[in-house]
């Protein structure tokens, strides 16, 4: 579509996109960002469309849909995540991940033929009973240092008590395909209203997730560390739920923390190290109005990909049907670093 020219005022401003994408047929939810390694500027958005005839949509760095690529007939799908490097058939394989709520699997396909590798769907939190305690929403990736490949999934209501989470460790079944082992179940949640958005810092070995209309809670992301709470913050200043979550690298340990302030159509940007007295502190630095409405979802990268985006590409969800595109030089201002 028509790009939009960005702008670098301060948080009183609203920054635009630099391009908005064209839009899918029902309502956008959640992107992710896949960097072609080969060809940076042939790099790919793949964003969910959330209806029980819903699909995987798949978008240039321009926001054309690479409409050979979609992926339709999906039953609701709710969040997306993607990583590189799992072994499947003796091959590292780029993959897609996919929530598919209506049906209580994780959909997963292999980057960027967009072909699936799970035999149809994993279902997951298997024997739970409660009131929508499969229905699946958030849906992140870690990726351990020693290759190890775990998918952490939220759903749309849970226990109060812990284990509102469940982490599947990843692996090939023996023909090719993606089979998911539970692990662990861990997570605190208020109770408000629901968990969406998880983002997984791997670098750190952290897990963050929306406890919407509460706060940004943090996990160790390896299950062997524990199941104890480290943090929650962004307690308070958010007008109404706390939404989607995504982290820009400035080193191995330094960047930031962008939390979408929903209700309010800005992010709220925390540190993503911490103090010298609390490891676990992020204070919050920046607030950014964005020109996308009630946003959901969203992913960012720090890498250059083209003329457009020289310091990182931050896509943002909108309730228009369409994902935003930013630059990363526009959200930082003059308030924040670019790589």
């Amino acid at each position: 579509m028509k790009p939009k020219a960005g702008t670098q005022n301060g948080d009183a401003a609203i920054v635009k996109p630099l391009f908005v994408t064209e839009p899918v047929k029902y309502d956008t939810d959640d992107p992710a960002i896949w960097v072609n390694p080969a060809d940076p500027a042939k790099s790919l958005v793949i964003g969910t469309d959330k209806n029980e005839d819903g699909a995987l949509y798949v978008f240039d760095l321009h926001g054309k849909i690479a409409q050979s690529k979609v992926v339709r007939g999906l039953k609701r799908p709710n969040n997306v995540d993607l990583a590189y490097g799992l072994m499947l058939n003796g091959k590292a394989t780029d993959i897609v991940i996919a929530s598919e709520r209506m049906t209580h699997k994780l959909r997963i396909f292999s980057l960027p033929d967009m072909q699936p590798v799970d035999n149809g769907g994993i279902e997951i939190f298997e024997g739970e009973t409660g009131f929508e305690f499969r229905d699946l929403m958030g849906i992140s990736i870690y990726t351990a240092k020693d290759g190890r490949m775990y998918a952490i999934a939220g759903r749309k209501n849970g226990p109060t008590t812990g284990g509102y989470l469940w982490q599947y460790l990843l692996g090939d079944d023996g023909s090719g395909h993606v089979k998911a082992t539970l692990v662990r179940k861990f997570g605190i949640y208020s109770g408000k209203k629901e968990i969406e958005s998880i983002a997984v810092d791997n670098e750190l070995g952290y897990i963050y997730y929306s406890d919407e209309q509460t706060g940004v809670r943090q996990y160790y992301a390896d299950p062997e560390k524990g199941d104890a709470q480290l943090a929650i913050f962004g307690t308070s200043g958010f007008a109404a739920d706390h939404e989607g979550i995504s982290i820009y690298k400035l080193t191995d340990s330094t960047g930031y923390i962008q939390v979408s302030d929903q209700g309010a159509n800005r992010f709220q940007v925390f540190s993503r190290e911490g103090t010298t007295q609390n490891p676990f502190e992020h204070k919050l630095l920046k607030v950014v109005n964005v020109a996308a409405s009630q946003s959901d979802g969203s992913d960012v990268v720090n890498v250059p990909l083209d003329e457009n985006f020289k310091h990182g590409l931050f896509v943002v969800m909108s309730d228009d049907k369409t994902f935003h595109y930013y630059r990363w030089e526009d959200i930082a201002g003059k308030d924040l670093k670019v790589k």
